[in-house]
């Protein structure tokens, strides 16, 4: 089995409870536009198809809807202004994310952070909470033509940073992360405690309860055993 050299993390969800600024941010804007606010579970589900699928679900209670115009246009302006205002003031990173992060990179692995957030609100959350300068490349939902599910961003970072997709993980809790990286030929990891539910059936290679199991997943993949559950981190 080839050994890994590049991991890429999603952000919202893997790396960032991110969802209370996120439902602040739509209760801003549902309250401006005289809507009653969806709630938290909403809008955490909502979470990971990118900041305009985002209003229009938040607009319609619908997960593909199609609200008026005029209105998502007012909606989706009052969202930008109040997310970025507060995009880093209830979000944390998750329980060994920074320590991960920290020891893959001292690993000389190289690490790349793909979204679907907008760039306007990615690079502020990442520097506000001290982890921009851990990846080689940052990606988000607007850097290239087409974002996750779609493979290109994943065959883009593999590109940019030298690294043959099969060497290549992603790393991530929807199942925009595992269609991505089963279409661009990256191993796919997918975290149980994100936004998505189980992603077993859309063929995850390996499940972590904990961020903290993955150096030892990637030492197992390295000498070609089977991935082994760490029990003491769940």
């Amino acid at each position: 089995m080839t050994p890994i050299k590049l991991v890429a993390f999603d952000l919202d969800g893997t790396l960032v409870d991110s969802a209370p600024d996120i439902a602040r941010a739509v209760d801003r804007m549902t309250h401006a536009l005289g809507l009653p606010p969806p709630g938290f579970d909403k809008v955490r589900a909502w979470v990971g198809d990118g900041a305009r699928r985002l209003v229009k679900r938040a607009l319609t209670g619908e997960p593909e809807g199609e609200p008026d115009a005029a209105l998502y246009r007012r909606g989706f302006e009052v969202f930008r202004c109040a997310y970025r205002e507060q995009v880093a003031v209830e979000s944390n990173l998750y329980p060994h994310a920074l320590s991960t992060l920290r020891q893959l990179r001292a690993g000389r692995f190289k690490l790349a952070c793909i979204t679907n957030k907008s760039a306007e609100f990615t690079v502020p959350l990442l520097r506000a909470l001290a982890i921009h300068e851990c990846f080689d490349l940052v990606l988000s939902g607007d850097s290239l033509t087409a974002r996750k599910p779609d493979p290109l961003p994943l065959r883009h970072a593999a590109e940019q940073l030298a690294v043959a997709p099969a060497a290549a993980c992603m790393v991530g809790d929807s199942r925009n992360d595992i269609l991505a990286a089963r279409a661009a030929g990256f191993r796919a990891v997918a975290v149980r405690y994100g936004y998505g539910k189980d992603l077993t059936a859309l063929g995850a290679d390996a499940m972590l309860d904990s961020l903290a199991e993955l150096p030892l997943l990637l030492e197992q993949w390295a000498a070609g055993l089977a991935p082994v559950p760490v029990s003491r981190y769940v």
